[in-house]
């Protein structure tokens, strides 16, 4: 569903002046933040602490990169059983399966853009919608023009006009590419939210913000190989856990923004504890 009209004020993390100091960084010290960058950290590590890492990453990489493709898929309504995603190589059919597809391929195409992300940010958008919206050739690529709709019923909240859309995506931009010391989790939850808040793209943008959250997690080195999938954490939690915590980042308050970066912490730890299990299943000798 798409509406039109005036939205709550940016959050803090999307606005920066000249006296503004590092944004991002401020984020850190909302209640609970320091807590949930610490409570990530260990859990990353936990995974890659564990023995079958050090034998079997690439491993742990695919199918990680095959889990957070469904968790993705399915808070954009595609939401099928792992063992279908796997068995299936025709993802052209119905709007699930093209869904479906489209994680997949963005999935795959994220290592692709690390070293792109932190000079140009608005081209690996462009091209992470340019590749999810493949079926779509006349509106793909490219932020949504004025009075254009957007398709994304998954999101229920007001939609920013194009033109605040354009500049809250560019300052967002600016903020990626001058670096800072914000954490990672920080630095990620902001620019998933931002782009679930903004919907730049005329569709996929569900599918492109937790794409570019993935690639944040990995450039800043918290998860350089990728095996902490947010994307499964996010689905396990729920699409209405999902909502409500972007609800608050949208309402720009301190409490609504941390708890939106709470909620993206809580996300990577099951996305890493779902890689520990596999790490598990694989030193057993059952997966």
């Amino acid at each position: 569903m798409s509406t039109t009209g005036a939205t709550a004020d940016p959050p803090p993390g999307s606005r920066k002046s000249p006296s503004s100091g590092d944004p991002l960084a401020a984020l850190g010290s909302l209640p609970g933040v320091a807590e949930s960058v610490e409570s990530v950290r260990k859990a990353v590590d936990r995974v890659y602490g564990h023995r079958v890492m050090r034998r079997r990453s690439n491993e742990i990489t695919s199918e990680a990169a095959l889990r957070g493709a469904r968790g993705s898929a399915a808070l954009s309504g595609a939401d099928w059983a792992l063992e279908e995603v796997r068995r299936r190589s025709d993802f052209s059919g119905d709007d699930e399966a093209r869904t479906m597809g489209a994680a997949l391929r963005l999935t795959a195409e994220a290592g692709q853009l690390l070293s792109i992300w932190r000079q140009s940010p608005l081209r690996v958008l462009a091209r992470l919608h340019l590749v999810a919206a493949a079926d779509k050739a006349e509106r793909v690529g490219r932020p949504r023009q004025a009075g254009e709709p957007v398709d994304e019923p998954s999101i229920g909240l007001p939609l920013p006009s194009a033109a605040e859309a354009h500049g809250r995506l560019e300052g967002l931009a600016e903020l990626v590419i001058a670096g800072g010391s914000a954490p990672a989790l920080v630095t990620a939850a902001v620019v998933h939210g931002e782009i679930l808040a903004l919907r730049p793209f005329a569709s996929h943008n569900g599918l492109v913000a937790r794409t570019a959250e993935r690639i944040v997690l990995i450039g800043s080195g918290l998860d350089p190989k990728s095996v902490c999938p947010a994307e499964v954490g996010h689905a396990e939690l729920g699409q209405g856990a999902y909502l409500k915590a972007l609800e608050g980042y949208v309402s720009g308050t301190p409490e609504g923004v941390a708890a939106w970066i709470a909620h993206c912490g809580r996300a990577i730890e099951l996305g890493a504890r779902e890689s520990t299990a596999v790490c598990e299943a694989l030193q057993r000798g059952a997966a």
